[in-house]
Parts: structure tokens; sequence; C-alpha cells
């Protein structure tokens, strides 16, 4: 396993399934069932060193006794090797081959959470056994909040507004609603190097690459997960939210994915603190609050023309599950 380090930003964003194969690397800790950071830790306690390779985080380990990692922020300093051919090339048992266009499935209307979820796990099952190829899934929920593996219940702000769902993605509490497109992202990262640092950059650049197609200026920052937008007006700026990103890994195969602002309803964020994340200084925004005259078919348009751009070819494919 080859890992680079992942910022603090990136740590909300990631929940991985451990599962190694002969020759991966862990970046610290010789336990392979379990790391888990904000801290690192291994189900045998912590191992050496782990706040020191930690540098930039001082929060304690944690404690988990299952074999999920709920907040990742994998820190590499100078251990293990850079990826040769051979281990970008190496692939568990049923991995299909990377130059395979990924399927792009679009569901009309609206699809219920529940089903989606399960449709979407699987489809990632059956990816990590060679059953099925690559997917990106796209489509629209009801209003509807997730509160993904490090969601604060203090972050729940009105639990009774809408239906509210635990999820095992990354990140905190997030809303999903019609006018927002979500984007259920399946892919096999054996065949894409192992490497969690570039996967998580890829999403970004992903997202960032779609909005600049309707010339808008998406960033990352440092400690905040998503994509932003800068805004100023006479005497006041601020950074909101226009994408979100959750994901997870099981048998280094990815699924949830990323929650694209189009035009949805915006008061709908009220009833949570997004991500985590509050302050006048940030708020949230979308495609047409920006002043574009945007719809969610522009938006995949872009959204697969820029995926092209940073993970590969893709070819229509039909969606796991049936939209209502």
């Amino acid at each position: 396993m080859h890992i680079r380090r992942l910022g603090d930003g990136d740590a909300q964003a990631i929940a991985l399934d451990y599962d190694f194969a002969p020759g991966d690397r862990m970046p610290v800790g010789e336990n392979p069932e379990l790391v888990r950071l904000l801290g690192v830790e291994g189900n045998y306690g912590p191992p050496p060193h782990a706040q020191q390779l930690l540098h930039r985080h001082t929060a304690a380990p944690q404690h988990n006794s299952e074999l999920d990692v709920d907040t990742v922020n994998l820190g590499f300093a100078g251990h293990g090797r850079a990826p040769s051919d051979d281990s970008l090339s190496r692939a568990g048992k049923g991995c299909r081959r990377v130059n395979e266009p990924v399927g792009w499935a679009v569901s009309a209307g609206l699809t219920d959470y529940e089903p989606a979820v399960a449709a979407m796990e699987a489809r990632a099952a059956a990816i990590a056994t060679g059953d099925a190829g690559e997917l990106v899934w796209l489509l629209q929920h009801p209003p509807l909040y997730t509160a993904g593996v490090s969601a604060k219940p203090g972050d729940l702000l009105d639990p009774e507004r809408f239906p509210v769902f635990k999820t095992g993605r990354g990140g905190q509490f997030t809303y999903h609603g019609p006018g927002q497109r979500v984007a259920y992202v399946m892919l096999d990262l054996r065949q894409r190097g192992r490497d969690v640092t570039r996967f998580v950059a890829d999403l970004e650049r992903w997202i960032i690459g779609a909005l600049a197609r309707f010339n808008v200026k998406g960033e990352v920052r440092e400690g905040r997960v998503g994509v932003w937008v800068e805004r100023k007006g006479p005497g006041w700026a601020r950074e909101d939210k226009i994408a979100a990103i959750g994901v997870r890994l099981r048998k280094w195969i990815s699924y949830h994915g990323i929650a694209f602002n189009v035009e949805p309803n915006l008061d709908h964020f009220s009833g949570i603190t997004p991500c985590g994340i509050s302050g006048p200084q940030f708020g949230v925004t979308s495609l047409v609050d920006l002043g574009l005259p945007v719809t969610i078919s522009d938006a995949d348009a872009a959204l697969r023309a820029s995926f092209h751009d940073v993970f590969g070819a893709t070819q229509d494919a039909r969606a796991p599950l049936h939209s209502s």
C-alpha cells in the first residue's frame, strides 16, 4: 500500500475498510487490520511515533474495535517507497483492466436513499470480484440528511425537518435533495495505483474541471473538505461550498462519492451544520445561486467531460436501480 499525506480536510472525506494484498505497505504501525487516524491506532494499541508522523495533527488516538476507518489522515513520513510499475499494475483477484471505459449511468427523477445505497454497495462488491465494471451513477434524492462516520450529533440542528440516514461514507452531516446532482463513484483503485491521496485529489480536480466549464473558479481549502467558491462584495467576503465529497473504500473499491449543487433549495441546508463547518465567512451555494442558468443536464455534461479528463473514458450504462 503506497500512501502519501492526506491533508486534514481529506481526513473527513474518506472512510476505509482495509483489505491488504501481499506487498502492500502500512504508513505507520504493523497491524493491517485497522488504522484509524485523527490519531493513528491499530486495534492492538497505538503504533510507535504515530503523533510524530502526524505532525500536523494534535488529536489523541481514538479507539474503534471494528475494521473500519471512519476518519482518515494518513501520515506518510518517508516510510515505504514510491509506487513501482509493478505495484501500480498489481490487482486483486477478479480485477478488470483499468483501460476499459467507466460505465456512466444517469437516473431520472428522484431515487430513494436506502435502496440506492443497497444497489451501490452491491455493485461495488461485484466490482471487487470482477463480476462488474467500474461505474459512475448520477442521481437525485428526495430531501434528506445523511450522517457520515464523523458526524457530531450537535450538528443536526433540525432533526424533524427531513429524514436522517446514517451512512458509512466519510464526512459529517450533509443534505441531499432535488436540484443537487449526486454522483456515486465506484472505481477500482487496485487498478488505479492504490493511492488514497491521489484519489481524493482527483475527485477535487473532477469537480473543479466541471465548474471551469461554466467559468466558475472552484478551489480547495486546507482543513475543509469539498470544493469552494470565493465570493466578494462591497465590504464583505466569504467562501461558499458548492460541492461535497464523502467516499468509502472497501477492498480498494470506492463508493459513495460527490454532491454537486446545481439548483437545490439552499434553505434546506439550514437544518444542519454542513460538514461541521460554520461561521459567517462560510456558506453554501449552487450554480444557479451564482447567477448561472444551468440545468441538471448541463451539469451532467460538464461532469462527464471533466471526468474524462481526470479519470478516463466513459460509456453509457444502465443504472443499478430504477428511480421513482
